[in-house]
């Protein structure tokens, strides 16, 4: 069965493009070339004066290429030609010599965007599905059929880069305010318009644009005006990427270039640094943790056949806090839930109910929801300090106080007020799941739900899971999680879990380099540089030094004196130093903001003014004990597969995505050269970089932990 079908009426061409078997369209190889053959006889057709490019799929118009094709590819000069077999189609939609028009729903990304820039006129639904967008970048790889040229042209050079260089999909409504699409109309009329439109334009009619508006005359359009934009906008790429993803700089290379030089020239430059890309190690991680992240949305977190997720409509959070309300406020606005928020007093329940709301406040603010969804979505917050509602709530998620006792006490009072088949999850940071557990009747149905802050920007949500834990208590909270908008990765029950336990190590380490008399901004801007957004000093002061301490405690407990953290800490919370809530901790904070270092803490910490510690090993530390508890962890089936922990490291505490994770990037060095480094650092630093037993085997073996190819 052919993809695309095309049919005249009244000497409008209407192509419909649905590729068989496929839930979505994309351009395959065999898309390409049936799509070629076709715009000949479009072309060739004497009664054809207009077309009209429409999708049959219910939410897709063109997602883009096939990754799996460019995941192929082995070298440049196929990754060159590939690119530019594209650019053939797509320069074919503008060289019709008869109008063409883009009938938009759905996703319009990548080459699909690519495609209908080329189309004489775009029409999109303004349906929350449509989205439009060039994320190329995300992959590590640049819009190389003609985005990087003709998105400038059409809305002007500032507007584009935005969108290029950051890899951004926008809703239609921005893009047709933007000058991307041209009408925008409901679904029920799509084609209508569209026809109506192909009609006008093979009249003679053409639609009037201001390419980017007065400033882009004054900026976009003459030499001098795109040298201040193309050096500002360099600025901020190599400020925001650190040197370790080319593809920004390489896009505003090829928009620079085809401004300059023209079409043809912007083309062949494109072609050429797609090619250099695609076989780069950046992309290849970045690549596979885009599979990674699209498989995660598929597994229903148990193994064999999954029973059916309940329904989840009433949740309720316990512990009104900085955590619990955060989980409220984003329970309602991306899980859509009817939420109940409870506290042991009134005052505490005001601020919850405040700090939720601010979230659908941001929402508004930034126009991803409208009034009317703010006023829906603000009603279905409550709060008290009693269990009124408690008996219809599908799901309890518990936020108290890091206390054992604490949360045994919680437990037992919501299954004394909650239905048989109501979900009892708990945010715990470290405490495992199966202790708080113990409180309770019926241990098949408390799982873990752990959230990381902040709750509406963190991706990552861990679902931890005791030998008890039901299956469809799983399946369910799995499928809650991603309704929350979460990339979800299920853990095994055990101290840390996953996150916070191969964190510890790598926040211990920095204590230890501080105790060492290493400066405190060496030890962040080696981690930037290595590739982490912040380093683990300011992302100690982040977390909260009180919530460290804790957690410290436990995972100490738990792993012995590998785990054991440097003193002093203690005596930073009993001075009140908590890190950024508190407006201090290791830096000094005015209004939120980070001030610079406060000296005065490493004090406390007994920390010599001066160190002999090389910055190579700084780096060297921090990292290989990160990577060495990884190991361990996986050893210890933490986690269901290296895919979830690298994942979990990169959505959870921000490894480097294009180092693929630290399992990915053990297997980059290959474990014997890990395990020779540990046993460096064992013999100048002590025994808690002793290597890994498993690191040991995978290194006589020559084993890795993903399979080669």
């Amino acid at each position: 069965m052919p993809s695309f079908v095309a049919a005249v009426q009244d000497g409008i061409a209407r192509v419909e493009f649905n590729l068989e078997g496929e839930s979505i369209n994309k351009i395959t190889r065999d898309v390409r070339l049936e799509l070629e053959r076709l715009l000949d006889k479009l072309q060739a057709d004497a009664r054809i004066r207009a077309v009209v490019l429409i999708s049959g799929k219910p939410d897709t118009f063109i997602a883009g290429a096939d990754i799996e094709e460019f995941v192929a590819l082995e070298n440049r000069d196929q990754a060159r030609k590939l690119v530019q077999a594209g650019q053939v189609l797509i320069n074919q939609f503008e060289d019709l010599g008869k109008p063409v028009v883009a009938a938009i729903h759905g996703a319009c990304l990548g080459g699909g965007l690519e495609a209908a820039l080329a189309c004489t006129y775009r029409v999109a639904t303004d349906d929350p599905k449509t989205n439009l967008g060039l994320p190329e970048v995300q992959l590590g790889i640049i819009p190389a059929a003609g985005g990087c040229q003709r998105l400038p042209r059409l809305i002007g050079v500032r507007a584009a880069l935005d969108i290029i260089l950051a890899g951004k999909t926008l809703p239609a409504k921005r893009a047709f305010k933007l000058g991307m699409v041209d009408e925008l109309v409901h679904p029920a009329i799509l084609e209508e318009v569209a026809s109506q439109a192909a009609k006008r334009l093979a009249d003679g009619w053409r639609p009037s644009r201001n390419g980017g508006g007065v400033a882009g005359l004054l900026l976009d359009k003459n030499p001098l005006g795109r040298r201040v934009v193309f050096s500002q906008a360099k600025k901020q790429v190599e400020k925001k990427t650190g040197g370790n993803y080319p593809a920004p700089l390489a896009a505003l290379e090829a928009v620079e270039h085809g401004l300059r030089y023209g079409l043809d020239a912007g083309l062949d430059h494109e072609s050429a640094r797609f090619a250099e890309l695609a076989v780069g190690d950046v992309s290849k991680h970045l690549v596979q943790i885009f599979f990674a992240t699209t498989a995660l949305k598929k597994d229903p977190g148990v193994a064999g056949a999954a029973p059916e997720p309940r329904p989840v409509n009433n949740v309720a959070v316990v512990g009104a806090g900085f955590m619990g309300s955060a989980i409220a406020g984003v329970a309602v606005q991306r899980g859509g839930a009817d939420v109940r928020l409870r506290d042991a007093n009134v005052e505490a329940v005001a601020r919850g109910l405040t700090a939720a709301r601010k979230i659908l406040q941001h929402q508004l603010k930034r126009r991803r929801i409208t009034k009317y969804d703010f006023q829906r979505l603000s009603a279905l917050l409550s709060g008290g300090v009693d269990w009124a509602g408690f008996g219809r709530t599908d799901l309890v998620i518990e936020a108290v106080f890091e206390d054992l006792d604490v949360k045994h006490t919680v437990f037992r009072d919501i299954e004394d007020h909650v239905a048989p088949s109501c979900i009892l999850a708990s945010n715990t940071s470290t405490i495992p799941i199966g202790r708080i557990a113990q409180a309770v009747r019926d241990p098949s149905r408390v799982i873990g739900m752990h959230f990381f802050s902040p709750v509406e920007k963190m991706p990552l949500l861990e679902v931890i899971v005791t030998g008890e834990t039901a299956a469809t208590v799983t399946v369910t909270a799995v499928q809650f999680g991603r309704r929350m908008g979460k990339t979800v990765i299920v853990v095994r029950d055990s101290p840390g879990f996953w996150v916070n336990r191969i964190l510890a190590p790598y926040l211990n380490e920095a204590g230890h380099l501080l105790r060492d008399g290493v400066a405190v901004e060496t030890i962040d801007r080696e981690m930037r540089t290595f590739g982490f957004p912040v380093g683990p000093i300011a992302l100690l002061d982040e977390i909260g030094l009180d919530v460290s301490v804790k957690a410290s405690a436990v995972l100490h407990e738990a792993f012995g004196e590998r785990m054991a953290p440097v003193a002093g800490l203690g005596k930073m919370t009993k001075d009140g130093r908590l890190g950024r809530k508190s407006g201090r901790g290791f830096y000094r904070y005015e209004k939120g903001k980070k001030k610079g270092v406060d000296r005065t803490a490493l004090d406390l910490l007994g920390a010599p003014a001066e160190t002999a510690v090389p910055d190579a090993d700084v780096t060297r530390r921090l990292i290989f004990a990160m990577l060495n508890e990884a190991a361990r962890a996986i050893d210890d089936d933490v986690v269901r597969s290296p895919r979830d922990g690298d994942i979990g490291a990169v959505f959870g505490i921000g490894f480097p995505p294009f180092r693929g994770g630290p399992l990915r990037y053990i297997d980059e060095l290959g474990a014997s050269q890990v395990t020779a480094r540990l046993a460096e650092l064992t013999e100048r630093y002590g025994d808690r970089f002793a290597p890994a037993p498993i690191l040991e085997r995978m290194a006589e073996a020559s084993d890795r932990f993903y399979p080669t190819g």
